[in-house]
């Protein structure tokens, strides 16, 4: 062999070392609506219950219900059984079919409540916050609604008006709108001072289109999670203006009218009370559970499994 001839020698001849084996399996990512669910666990939960809640509202005719208004004395305060699902009341209507029924007024104040608040307080509250001669004056008034309790300040609007859903939604809104307003003037005030928005007020981008095209997208996360705190909190004022006999009309089933009809039978008939108490706290609950979840997901800061 002449010195000008070369040598092939294999790759693998010559390695250094072998190639170390995976101490860790490699990482799946999981993308999508399954993926986002997977790693919220609370949404899920919340979410599933909540749409639960919505179905059997919607689908009440079709569940073995009778007509929740329907008044018979001769079955009165009858317990539990396989009759009759969750017993009946005073009035021998069937509490099974007034809690399914009752589902539709709750979940309409709540969700209604939460759009009406925070469509409001998103106005005010982007205005208040950008427009810095107007913020003193909003914040005051906003103070003012704030110094009343929630509940006192519906039961004063209610005493003015007529019982009727719609009226509940509207005192009830009037008393929540001034929290998401605060949330949200204080998101713009930090947002305003960013360099990006004094950038697009030296290019002379006037006030209306900076609000909309870069302060209002970066409002949207925390609002979000404010209007299920504020659905969840709609639902028991609701329950509890019903409870009192200051919100919906008697006639219409209701889970707080439900409970104020069997409370003075609490100690010797509680299944009354207990199945609208147990279908309210659940809803709340996974209202709440939704809540925690979006913040979780929505705050970079509390971001997990990165």
């Amino acid at each position: 062999m002449s010195a000008q001839e070369t040598i092939e020698v294999p790759i693998a001849a010559i390695a250094a070392a072998p190639a170390l084996p995976d101490i860790l399996p490699p990482v799946k990512v999981r993308r999508g609506l399954v993926g986002f669910l997977r790693r919220h666990p609370t949404i899920a939960i919340g979410g599933a219950i909540i749409l639960a809640m919505i179905l059997m509202a919607l689908a009440a005719p079709w569940l073995g219900t009778v007509d929740p208004t329907a008044i018979a004395t001769f079955r009165r305060t009858r317990p539990p059984s396989a009759e009759w699902w969750f017993g009946t009341d005073m009035l021998g209507r069937d509490i099974y079919s007034r809690v399914v029924y009752g589902a539709r007024v709750s979940l309409t104040v709540g969700f209604s409540v939460a759009l009406l608040a925070s469509a409001v307080g998103l106005a005010i509250g982007l205005v208040s916050g950008f427009v810095r001669w107007l913020d003193g004056i909003v914040m005051r008034i906003m103070d003012g609604f704030m110094s009343i309790p929630p509940i006192l300040l519906a039961i004063a609007l209610m005493a003015l008006t007529r019982a009727s859903v719609g009226n509940v939604v509207i005192a009830i809104s009037l008393a929540e709108f001034p929290r998401v307003s605060r949330l949200v003037r204080g998101v713009v005030l930090t947002l305003r001072e960013q360099p990006y928005v004094d950038a697009a007020v030296a290019a002379g981008t006037r006030a209306p289109m900076i609000i909309l095209r870069h302060i209002l997208p970066n409002t949207i996360a925390p609002m979000t999670v404010q209007a299920t705190y504020i659905c969840a909190g709609a639902m028991i004022i609701e329950a509890i203006l019903s409870f009192i006999g200051a919100g919906t009309p008697p006639i219409i089933p209701s889970w707080g009218n439900i409970m104020a009809d069997g409370r003075a039978l609490w100690q010797v008939k509680p299944f009354i009370v207990f199945f609208p108490a147990a279908f309210l706290s659940t809803t709340v609950l996974a209202v709440n559970l939704v809540g925690d979840g979006l913040r979780d997901a929505l705050d970079p800061r509390m971001a997990r499994n990165l």
